[in-house]
């Protein structure tokens, strides 16, 4: 009725605007469907030259999904897997350095989760979710420390309004001192704009980042953001050829031309 969303994903529209795409890294990421496996090696050049590579597969078979399964250049294992118990619960577990076993519930609105290491049994994770109509959505969430007594180690609350072109989220954290505002407007179908700002007792207002997406006929789209710690960057994505993405990159000082950082990243 009200669409539902995680509420890690409540700023998820300006925080994907101002953050993905812009890299300092030359990559290499393919992928190919071997039957009803997906496989995907991943290459990164180091900044000596040297070549690191990650091969993950997903798949699904019944209910039971391996979401990730990757070996990394370290020798390092990472393990996602869920299982859809009906329509309105799935479990998890994901391993990696640690293990956490987690539960999602969707209900109408209302998208909650929870999650708890199951390594050391150090903490408990839980977070909510829920649409209440006109365009608004109401969430949190909180962590409960598990050893030492020390209970509710953080928690965060927050807020989002969507209506038209325009889409608002507010996040208030280190208990409730700070807020996070984020915001994008869809001008056109071709041209978004985003912004993040802080704000707190200590400081009224910190632009963290502005930026936009122009998507521009025959050459794909552009990204530009400028921080409030002077750093500008940009970005193009361009389909090179069927399935193949290109995204050119870079980021300099506005104060010193010289910290000027490249990156390429080539998915196929």
């Amino acid at each position: 009725m009200f669409g539902t969303c995680k509420f890690a994903d409540i700023a998820k529209p300006s925080n994907d605007l101002l953050n993905d795409d812009y890299t300092s890294k030359v990559t290499l990421k393919c992928k190919k469907n071997a039957g009803p496996v997906a496989v995907t090696i991943e290459t990164d050049q180091g900044e000596g030259g040297a070549l690191s590579s990650k091969v993950g597969t997903k798949f699904a078979y019944a209910k039971f999904n391996v979401d990730k399964g990757q070996f990394t250049a370290d020798g390092g294992r990472v393990m996602e897997t869920s299982l859809n118990i009906n329509p309105n619960v799935k479990m998890s577990f994901k391993s990696n350095k640690g293990a956490d076993v987690g539960i999602d519930y969707t209900k109408g609105g209302l998208y909650a989760t929870g999650t708890l290491d199951v390594m050391e049994m150090s903490k408990l994770s839980t977070s909510a979710c829920v649409g209440v109509g006109s365009g608004v959505k109401v969430g949190g969430d909180a962590t409960y420390a598990l050893s030492g007594g020390s209970g509710l180690s953080s928690f965060t609350l927050g807020a989002s309004y969507s209506t038209g072109p325009l889409y608002a989220s507010m996040t208030a954290t280190n208990k409730c001192s700070t807020f996070n505002l984020g915001c994008t407007y869809k001008v056109s179908d071709d041209l978004t704009l985003a912004s993040k700002t802080v704000h707190s007792s200590a400081k009224m207002i910190d632009c963290v980042a502005m930026g936009g997406a122009y998507k521009v006929g025959g050459v794909g789209t552009l990204k530009a953001k400028v921080g409030s710690d002077g750093n500008v960057s940009a970005c193009v994505i361009h389909e090179i050829a069927p399935k193949v993405t290109l995204v050119a990159s870079g980021s300099v000082s506005s104060s010193d031309f010289s910290t000027f950082k490249p990156g390429l990243s080539i998915t196929m």
